[in-house]
């Protein structure tokens, strides 16, 4: 690797998260501060985490690459996520904090699921955990596959070195610190996240002179982009909207809400969270909508991104912004991606300890030999991610697009109504993650008609826990009690 400015920035960046891994491994005193932080985690890491660990590099890359190519008709996948988040924080945090807490403490969602249904069977366990380890494995090596990308075009690394070099920082971190590293790194990153996507499109502004001149620039070499309908049928925009669901099922941001101090800290959280989220949404947005008017004027410079649409906030970084800066800014790329594998690996290493080694194993487990066993399953899930990742064409990697319909078709129906429904059965709750995962993978390959799968799955998920709940005994007293009492619990707070 060439130590530039650039690079010698990022490795002080990766040795800084390191550093925190450590400080948290001094904090991590068991298995339920090793996987939960022991609920500690205040309003503005609880709001921060959960944006860092939602947003990947879909954030700095993606979603500013579509705008750049499509322009702003890509926009609605931005608002449905802003919707989709809202609704998540109002309705599911807060509760979801205190019934897990009623529920035998509940570390993990299977686990949570189990206690909140009296599950003695354990399919509950099972079923949930079997899919968190299937798509999140599977969605880690997307994760290594975009750090050995970025490591790979920005400084020249051959991408075998690229794989175990972005890999190696984030797993070592979680390795050793466990929910508190992760957490505290998400803020860190969320805080680079932001400053990197607010002030680059500033800086575009004023490269080309004013936004009257950038407007003038689009406006006269693609007028679609202003179209936020352009191409698009009613179908299409409500497939993209839909993308909110997806929030209510996916574990690695539910399990923020868990690792709160109280659920006096959701409101306040809620609404960092969301600042966060709308300004770096926004932020992604303008800078793919305003490279389109500076490689317009600048057509010398526009072969990389003409190529690649996803290279639009790379390039304009390394171009606009002393190659210090530039250091700073592209680390917010790398904490895009680290801060989402890292919250991936970790929740994957829970389902594992957690709903296998310790339901299944060893029952009598002590903490010290729990959080090993953590440990030891942040290694595995790494070396399989980094084995699929090792053929950046697999087409495993295709399955990634299940990830976010699968999680939030299986999971979301069955938490919103645990958290809403008090007459909810264990049989449905059992209806309505295997219709919802079935139909997810059924509609995507063999129905489609342009309709983003999360939306057939999430109904008919929905009306299997109605209709199977309805079908069966009414829930034990006890269940009931419990409901009753979190649900006390979480007005009072």
């Amino acid at each position: 690797m060439n130590f530039s400015p650039t690079a010698i920035t990022f490795v002080l960046y990766i040795g800084a998260m390191l550093l925190i891994g450590f400080i948290a491994y001094r904090a991590t005193k068991n298995f339920d501060d090793y996987i939960l932080g022991g609920r500690s985690l205040g309003s503005l890491v609880t709001a921060l985490s959960a944006g860092a660990s939602d947003m990947s590099g879909w954030l700095l890359m993606g979603l500013p690459g579509a705008i750049f190519v499509a322009g702003l008709s890509e926009s609605w996948i931005a608002i449905g996520l802003i919707v989709g988040a809202w609704l998540n924080w109002l309705f599911v945090a807060g509760r979801l904090r205190v019934h897990t807490e009623h529920n035998h403490n509940a570390l993990t969602l299977p686990d949570y699921f189990s206690h909140r249904f009296e599950d003695d069977s354990r399919l509950l366990r099972i079923f949930s955990a079997l899919v968190i380890l299937v798509f999140f494995t599977i969605y880690c090596a997307s994760g290594v596959v975009a750090g050995a990308r970025l490591f790979e075009s920005t400084f020249g690394v051959p991408y075998d070195l690229a794989l175990w070099i972005g890999a190696a920082a984030t797993i070592l971190y979680v390795f050793v610190g466990g929910f508190l590293a992760v957490s505290w790194t998400d803020t860190v990153q969320a805080t680079l996240m932001i400053f990197a996507l607010l002030i680059t499109p500033l800086f575009v502004i004023l490269a080309l002179g004013d936004m009257d001149q950038v407007m003038t620039t689009i406006e006269s070499v693609r007028p679609a982009a202003f179209d936020m309908f352009n191409g698009l049928s009613f179908i299409a925009i409500v497939s993209l909207l839909a993308w909110g669901l997806g929030y209510f099922g996916q574990p690695h941001i539910l399990v923020r809400f868990m690792a709160a101090d109280s659920v006096r800290t959701i409101p306040n959280a809620r609404r960092i969270g969301m600042t966060w989220m709308i300004l770096t949404l926004a932020g992604a947005v303008a800078v793919g909508f305003f490279g389109i008017a500076y490689f317009t004027d600048h057509p010398e410079l526009a072969g990389p991104v003409n190529e690649n649409g996803e290279r639009v906030f790379l390039e304009l970084t390394m171009i606009l912004f002393n190659p210090w800066v530039a250091g700073i800014i592209l680390s917010g790329v790398l904490a895009a991606v680290m801060s989402t594998l890292s919250a991936q690996l970790l929740v994957s290493s829970s389902a594992l300890t957690q709903d296998f080694y310790k339901a299944f194993l060893r029952k009598g487990a002590s903490q010290t030999e729990l959080v090993w066993v953590g440990r030891a399953m942040v290694l595995l899930i790494s070396l399989i991610a980094i084995g699929i990742a090792s053929n950046p064409e697999s087409k495993v990697l295709g399955l990634v697009s299940y990830a976010w319909a699968g999680f939030g078709a299986a999971f979301g129906p069955v938490v919103l109504f645990s958290l809403l429904w008090k007459r909810m059965t264990r049989n449905g709750a059992l209806a309505g993650m295997l219709v919802g995962a079935v139909t997810v993978v059924v509609w995507k390959e063999f129905i489609g008609l342009g309709l983003y799968e999360i939306i057939p799955g999430f109904i008919l998920a929905s009306l299997a826990i109605l209709i199977v709940s309805r079908m069966g005994p009414a829930p034990s007293t006890t269940i009931v009690e419990r409901f009753e009492a979190a649900e006390a619990d979480y007005h009072r707070g």
